[in-house]
């Protein structure tokens, strides 16, 4: 006669199949999509299609479609001249290289943006919640932020290289797009 389950194994395989319901949940539902094409998160109001013809294919595919470099393929993870780090669509000024640090993921790591100059959401699309930033001012998708930063912060903001461009000190920043 076959036994009947006692109720800690009924327990568990309920937890069990829970647990299976939730991640089936989060895989199945649409976070962390991509910026639609007329979609904007940015405070310009624009949508992404305005700034197609003003960056490069490889940028807009990270700005607006939340796409991802390879890690170590920017020249911006050797830079180390005094700077600013403006954001490749709009010219918003993000980060200070005083800010930037060597993170060793081969991505370009700051410790702190300038202020006012991104936005964040949450992020599911690798299951587990991440936080997204943006450009404030156009909305283009720069990286994510983690929290295994240097002091002062202990934050490591993860941005694409081709998603920024860098201004030397002495150069003047070019004037704003939109």
């Amino acid at each position: 006669m076959p036994s009947m389950p006692s109720p800690s194994d009924t327990w568990t395989r309920r937890r069990l199949l829970a647990a299976i319901g939730g991640v089936a949940a989060v895989w199945l539902t649409p976070h962390g999509t991509a910026h639609a094409a007329e979609d904007s998160l940015g405070s310009l109001g624009l949508p992404a299609s305005h700034w197609k013809p003003l960056v490069s294919a490889a940028a807009y595919a990270v700005l607006f479609n939340e796409d991802t470099e390879r890690s170590g393929t920017s020249p911006l993870n050797h830079e180390k001249r005094a700077g600013t780090y403006i954001c490749a669509a709009c010219y918003q000024p993000l980060f200070s290289s005083e800010k930037k640090f060597d993170s060793g993921t081969g991505w370009p790591s700051f410790w702190a943006p300038l202020d006012d100059a991104i936005g964040t959401k949450r992020d599911f699309k690798l299951v587990f919640p991440r936080t997204e930033y943006h450009c404030a001012r156009c909305g283009g998708h720069q990286g994510h932020v983690f929290d295994d930063g240097p002091a002062p912060t202990g934050l490591r903001y993860c941005n694409n290289g081709v998603a920024l461009r860098f201004i030397a000190d002495g150069e003047a920043l070019p004037p704003l797009r939109g």
